[in-house]
């Protein structure tokens, strides 16, 4: 038993660096908004927990994906979580705006923002999740392990997927080239070809040769 405990701890100490945890902090100005980016892949969870620092102006938050649909909106965000899943690869957006009144107008302070984005397995919660299933505790880390173990898969399947893709453009633009090039070519030489005649019946009508 203790030689298992050892080899799923170094398991998951390993497929953990795989996926590490973004946190960020910054300063808003007032009536300024800023705007962040982040990947999920296909029927990822991902989970968002931020905190703002007491003050004023208030602060909204509004997370959006490429089509424009809102995921998450809160306006006088303080302290919380957000979480979704996207049924393909997104970049979505997530943007703290400060907003400005007439109260708040004045003010110069900026506030600081507290962001930090889980993904896929580190955005679950295995012990609400084994209790729930009513999980032992060997179980729940075998769980987790094989979570962490499938999500490597699809990374490696999402890399080989836009490897294709990569491949597959730069075989069409390659094609593309050398077919352009061969008309350009054809091109030249049809212009050449024609000068030539041109200026031969050119020099013969006015009697050079």
């Amino acid at each position: 038993m203790a030689f298992s405990w050892h080899f799923i701890g170094a398991a998951t100490i390993l497929l953990s660096f795989l996926f590490s945890v973004n946190g960020l902090s910054f300063h808003l100005s007032p009536g300024t908004k800023r705007c962040l980016k982040e990947e999920v892949h296909k029927q990822q969870m991902v989970v968002g927990q931020y905190s703002i620092s007491d003050g004023d102006p208030p602060v909204s938050l509004l997370v959006t994906d490429q089509a424009g649909h809102t995921l998450f909106s809160k306006e006088n965000a303080k302290q919380g979580k957000f979480a979704f899943t996207e049924d393909e690869y997104e970049v979505v957006d997530i943007c703290f705006k400060s907003l400005t009144n007439a109260v708040s107008s004045h003010i110069k302070s900026s506030r600081e923002v507290k962001l930090t984005m889980k993904h896929g397995s580190e955005a679950r919660n295995y012990e609400q999740i084994a209790k729930a299933e009513k999980l032992k505790p060997l179980e729940r880390e075998l769980r987790r392990l094989e979570d962490l173990a499938q999500e490597v898969v699809n990374d490696f399947q999402y890399m080989r997927e836009r490897e294709k893709e990569m491949r597959d453009t730069n075989e069409s633009t390659n094609s593309r080239v050398f077919w352009f090039s061969l008309f350009s070519i054809g091109c030249l030489v049809t212009l050449a070809t024609w000068q030539v005649f041109y200026l031969r019946d050119y020099f013969k009508k006015q009697k050079l040769i």
